[in-house]
Order: structure tokens, then sequence, then C-alpha cells
């Protein structure tokens, strides 16, 4: 009997042990399973990560590339992409993936260049990540208003946008940006008005508070040279692929942009008579400065590089449905025969969203006319790269307003109104405004100078 006992004993426990063994299969073997997919997903995401980085490389690669080659858009090969390169991790010196790049260049007119890279390892070479950055350089194009002499904003003035000046600021109107000036103190002149000639701080007069918060001095100045495109250069791409107008033997060209995006080129045969005006540094002007008789040359789509270079006088008027750059001068400089850029009507874009910008460089002088509107509005960016972007004084002639969207920069002081001691217009625009155009920053017009920093980062992005 005790014999049987312990067998009975021994079929239950192997009884139990059977239990258990299915309990712990049934409980061990989903367990087993999902183990084995978190080690499947762990080493999917580290192989989605190393492929990351090696995009990653990727761009910071042709980022450094293009800092040594600014206007190399194929990697150095001179052929279309991919560009396909080996990725190396120099902790192990070991070979552990490549990534491809696909360079889409600047639109003309753009500074705004694309790098897409591609990474994968090699062990996972069907887990893939890419890495999209776009990177550009920043215009000088950055100020509403950059002068190299002193400014006077009036009470009935608004600047919309950074501006700054190498020499002292007297700021009476409204503003909504840095207003900057590279002097501590200095002494103003006669020409701001009362109550100088007085020592004064960089930026000072009357503004309300809310604009006082923007005002800041002194600041490094602006290397103004940097503001001289190479004319030289221009001239060729204006001969090669732009249009070129050599000096017209008459009193200048007259340049009609067309909402159609092509410009009309007419040869101005006489001028239409005015009184006698003055200009900012009090110099009489007995010359007409509106076009009477015009002669239509030709009419044509904008040139393909946008660049448009006069050796003469130019009047510049229309709708610009494009991007284009006007340059008017004459090589070498000459005090006496530089061509100033005239504006007789309205200059406005087709959109204001950066497909359509417009540069207007004048070797001396940019002038408003005798005869403009009274109510003007400039959309372009503006460089009067020796002289000055004004409206003479002529006595008692008081026009309404002038509403520049684009950017101003004048070697000379800039006026587009002028006031007596007492702060009351007397002659030009009551009131001005002064609109900055953002998409000049990284969209300047075609040749527009550059800044000197190089490629910025503008965005990144990843799948």
């Amino acid at each position: 009997m005790p014999t049987l006992k312990m067998k009975k004993q021994k079929g239950a426990m192997l009884i139990y042990l059977i239990v258990i063994i299915f309990i712990f299969s049934a409980v061990a073997v989903p367990l087993l399973g999902s183990v084995t997919q978190q080690i499947r997903l762990l080493r999917s995401t580290a192989a989605r990560e190393e492929a990351l980085q090696i995009a990653e490389a990727g761009v910071d690669y042709y980022q450094w590339f293009l800092a040594h080659n600014p206007n190399d858009y194929k990697d150095g090969t001179g052929q279309a992409g991919p560009y396909v390169h080996d990725y190396i991790d120099l902790d192990i010196q070991k070979h552990i993936g490549k990534y491809s790049l696909q360079i889409t260049p600047p639109t003309i007119g753009s500074t705004i260049v694309t790098i897409q890279s591609t990474g994968w390892t090699d062990t996972n070479p069907g887990t893939k990540r890419v890495v999209t950055a776009r990177y550009g350089i920043p215009s000088l194009a950055q100020y509403a208003f950059l002068s190299n002499d002193i400014i006077w904003i009036g009470s009935g003035e608004t600047v919309n946008g950074q501006m700054q000046s190498n020499n002292g600021i007297r700021f009476d109107g409204t503003g909504n940006a840095p207003i900057q000036s590279a002097k501590s103190t200095y002494t103003c002149s006669a020409g701001q008005g009362s109550p100088c000639p007085v020592v004064q701080n960089g930026v000072w007069g009357s503004a309300p508070q809310s604009t006082k918060n923007f005002w800041n001095f002194p600041v490094p100045a602006v290397d103004f040279s940097a503001l001289t495109s190479n004319l030289a250069t221009m001239k060729a791409s204006a001969q090669s692929g732009g249009i070129y107008l050599p000096p017209s033997n008459q009193q200048g060209y007259s340049l009609v942009f067309n909402s159609t995006g092509t410009v009309s080129v007419y040869k101005v045969k006489n001028l239409l008579s005015n009184p006698t005006g003055y200009d900012v540094n009090g110099t009489p002007h007995n010359e007409q400065i509106d076009y009477n008789q015009r002669t239509l040359q030709f009419t044509q789509a904008l040139p393909t590089n946008g660049v448009i270079y006069v050796e003469d006088n130019t009047w510049v008027e229309g709708t610009v449905n494009g991007r284009v750059m006007v340059a008017a001068a004459l090589l070498p400089y000459n005090t006496g025969t530089a061509p100033t850029i005239y504006i007789p009507n309205n200059v406005t874009y087709a959109l204001k969203d950066g497909s359509s910008v417009l540069g207007l460089l004048a070797q001396k002088d940019i002038v408003v006319t005798y005869r403009a509107p009274s109510n003007l509005e400039v959309d372009a960016a503006l460089i009067a790269q020796n002289g000055s972007a004004q409206f003479f004084y002529y006595p008692g002639v008081i026009k309404n307003s002038i509403t520049v969207y684009g950017s101003i920069m004048t070697f000379g002081q800039w006026t587009w109104s002028w006031v007596n001691g007492s702060n009351n217009i007397v002659s030009g625009y009551a009131t001005t405004i002064d609109n900055y155009d953002a998409n000049l920053l990284y969209g300047p017009p075609p040749s527009f100078p550059l800044s000197a920093s190089g490629y910025q980062p503008l965005s990144w992005t990843s799948n």
C-alpha cells in the first residue's frame, strides 16, 4: 500500500508540472514575442537615427562647401546631381553608410539655395532619412533706410523697418524697428532745423516714446563702399544677356515697365521746363528734369538675367512684373558725367509677394521729378551710389504723399520734403511713408550687392 501511495503522489506532481509548464508557456511565448518585437523596434529606431545623422552630415558638408565655393551648386563636379558620398565614422575610422545630395540653386535674383540630403547605413540600406535645409546670403537691402549722411525724419514721416545712419539722426516721426546711428554724439547741422547747430545724441528728436524705444546708438558704421556693385560686371551681363543702352546722344532713356512682363524703351528727345530747384547741398539746378517728347526704340520681355544697364540719364515708371535691376552709370566714374535716375510717375509691382522686384542703382542721384504725381508710390530698392535720393526744393511746391515700398540707400542726405525752422512743410511731399519690403533680404534684385556674412541657415526639415 505505501508503494501505491507514492506512485499516486508522483503522478499528481507530474500533472502539476505539466500545468505549470503550460501556464509558463502561455505567458512566456507572447512575452518573448513582445521582447523580440521591441528589439526589432529598437534596431529600426537606431537605424533611422543613424540614417538621420548621416543625412545631417550631408547638409553640414555642403554648407561648408558653399562657404568656400559660394556659386558652385554642382558639388565641384560640373555635372547634374545627385551627388553620393561615403560616410565614415571618424571615432572608429569605419565606413558605416552614405548620403546623397540634391542641390537646388537660387532662382534669378534670389540667394536661397536648397540642400536635400538622403542618408542610410550599410547595415540597413532600406532605411533612409531625408533632411532638407535652405540657406541664403542676406542682401544689403536689410534696411528700410540706410544713409552715409545725416537724416531728419519729420513729424509727418513714418518709417516701417530698420533705419541706420553713419552720421546723426533727428527723428520726429514714427517708426517700428531699430533706429540706429554710428555716432554717440555729433554736432547737428542747420539743415536739421532748430536748435541746431548744437551737440546732440546720435539719435534725437521729438518722436513719441513708443518710437524712442527703438533708438540705438552708437552702433558699428556700415561700409557704404560695400553698396557699390561691380558696375563693369553688371555692364557685361547686360551686354551678354540683358539690355544694354549706350549713351543716347539725346537727353537719355525712358523705361516704362508693363504689367505684361515687358519693358518699353524710349529715347528722350526734349524736356519740359521747370523752375530752379535746390538739392540737399543747396546747389541750384536749372536743368529740366521732366521728359517731353520721346521716341519708342523697342518693347521686349524683361531679360532673363534681369539686368538693364544704361549709360545715360534714365526715367523709370510703370508696373513691374518680374525681377529686374536698372543701373544708370558711365564708367569710369566722373562727377560731371555720372547719370541720374529720375522718377516721373508711379513705379509699382504687379504683386507684392517677392515675385516682382525692382532695383534702381544710380551712379549719381535718384530724383523725383518736378511734375511727379501729388500722390506717388515707388516700389523699388533704391541706391544713390554717390549722391542722394531726393525731391528738389521748389519754394511753395507742396505735394500730398509719397510711399516707398522697398529700401532706400543713399550716400548723401535724403529728403522727399522740405520744412522751415518751425518744422512746417514748405516744399515737397507733406507725408512720406517708407515701408520695408522683407522679400529683399534674401530675394533682392539681380546683381544687387550682398552681405559679406555668407550663407545663413533659413529652415531645416526632416522626414
